[in-house]
């Protein structure tokens, strides 16, 4: 009888394979998948955070990186064949924080405007909240 629940179990044929990881707070990573445990925690290595902004992206160098399992939303193995067919532009790491700098006011422009639109007319609005105000 094998300690790992029936779906951890299945990810132990992916250790060392690149794995793009969606975390629960919005961020994506892709890296060597070097140990899991019973849990789904998961240890990377060689990490990039992955940052995406309209036709955009820009990596960032991580290192090794523990995930905690209840934080994984999505994970799936990265070739380098879907790497080279990638629909969108790599662009600096200065270049891709800046644009998600500029997405991030945007998007908080548009919530106050729709926050003033709905308190004129009687509703609280909500925003969603950003992976920066989850923690």
């Amino acid at each position: 009888m094998s300690v790992f629940p029936p779906g951890t179990a299945s990810l132990l044929e992916e250790v060392d394979k690149r794995l793009l990881v969606v975390l629960r707070d919005g961020r994506t990573l892709i890296g060597f998948l070097r140990s899991i445990d019973q849990f789904a925690n998961l240890v990377l290595h060689r990490t990039i955070e992955r940052i995406h902004v309209g036709q955009e992206y820009g990596d960032i160098p991580k290192g090794v990186y523990v995930i905690r399992g209840e934080n994984v939303v999505l994970l799936g193995e990265v070739t380098q064949e879907k790497e080279n067919n990638l629909p969108l532009k790599r662009v600096s790491i200065k270049e891709i924080k800046e644009a998600q700098q500029k997405e991030q006011e945007s998007k908080q422009e548009h919530d106050k405007l729709l926050a003033k639109a709905l308190k004129e007319r009687g509703l609280n609005y909500i925003p969603d909240l950003s992976h920066d105000d989850m923690f």
